[in-house]
C-alpha cells in the first residue's frame, strides 16, 4: 500500500470503523466462536472483532504488516498469519465467521476477488457469515491510490457475484461506502414453515 494509507492508523479512521461500520454490519449477527479476518492492516477492526469471538485469525498478505499486527496483538486471542487470502491454508468448515473491512479493492482483479470470496465460503462452517465493508469508486479514491492497487467493487455486480459463488441471505447497504453480510448455506437448517403449511 502507498504512503497515503497511513490514514488507517488515524484516530478518525479507527473511530469510523469501530463506531460506525462494525456496529452496522454486526447488528443482529452471531459471529460464533472463531472468526477469520482478511487483510486487517493495522488492526482497527481487529480490536473490536476480537472481543466478540473466542479466537480470531487474521490473514495479512504483506509480511511487514503481518509482523506489526502480530506484535500488537501478542498475548491476546488473535493469531496473525502472513498469507494470501485467495489460497487459505485452512480446512473446509474451519470458521464460524469471516470479516473483510476495506481490503477487497486492494485485490487486483475481479477473478482474484472471486477466488478470495470462494475461499472464504469454503472455510466457513454451514450457516457461517461473511461481514465487511469497502470503499465505493470515486475520482478522489482513485487519486488516493496513486501507484497502488485499486480495483473497487461495484455493488450490483457484487451481489450477483456472491449469489453465483453460493452465498445466501445477502444484505448490501450502499451509502458513502458498501457494507455487506452474506451467509454460507446450512443444509441442516430447519426451513421456515407457517401454520398454514400444516393444514
Amino acid at each position: 500500500m502507498n504512503e497515503n494509507h497511513a490514514i488507517l492508523e488515524s484516530d478518525e479512521w479507527v473511530a469510523y470503523i469501530q463506531e460506525e461500520v462494525i456496529p452496522e454490519v454486526c447488528a443482529g449477527v452471531d459471529l460464533g466462536g472463531e472468526l477469520i479476518e482478511l487483510g486487517p492492516g493495522p488492526g482497527a477492526a481487529t480490536d473490536v472483532l476480537r472481543t466478540r469471538v473466542r479466537r480470531l485469525v487474521a490473514i495479512e498478505l504483506e509480511d511487514p504488516a503481518a509482523q506489526k499486527h502480530a506484535e500488537r496483538f501478542a498475548g491476546t486471542n488473535v493469531e496473525t498469519v502472513a498469507g494470501d487470502a485467495t489460497a487459505l491454508g485452512f480446512a473446509d468448515n474451519s470458521f464460524d465467521s469471516a470479516a473483510s473491512f476495506t481490503m477487497l479493492h486492494h485485490v487486483p482483479t475481479v477473478a482474484l476477488q472471486n477466488r478470495l470470496l470462494a475461499e472464504v465460503l469454503r472455510v466457513l462452517r454451514p450457516g457461517g457469515v461473511l461481514i465487511g465493508s469497502d470503499s465505493l469508486a470515486s475520482n478522489d479514491l482513485h487519486l488516493f491510490h496513486d501507484g497502488d492497487t485499486y480495483n473497487p467493487v461495484e455493488p450490483a455486480a457484487f451481489l450477483t457475484r456472491l449469489l453465483t459463488l453460493g452465498y445466501e441471505k445477502i444484505t448490501l447497504t450502499v451509502d458513502h461506502s458498501l457494507k455487506f453480510r452474506a451467509y454460507k448455506p446450512d443444509p441442516s437448517a430447519t426451513p421456515y414453515c407457517s401454520e398454514s403449511d400444516d393444514e
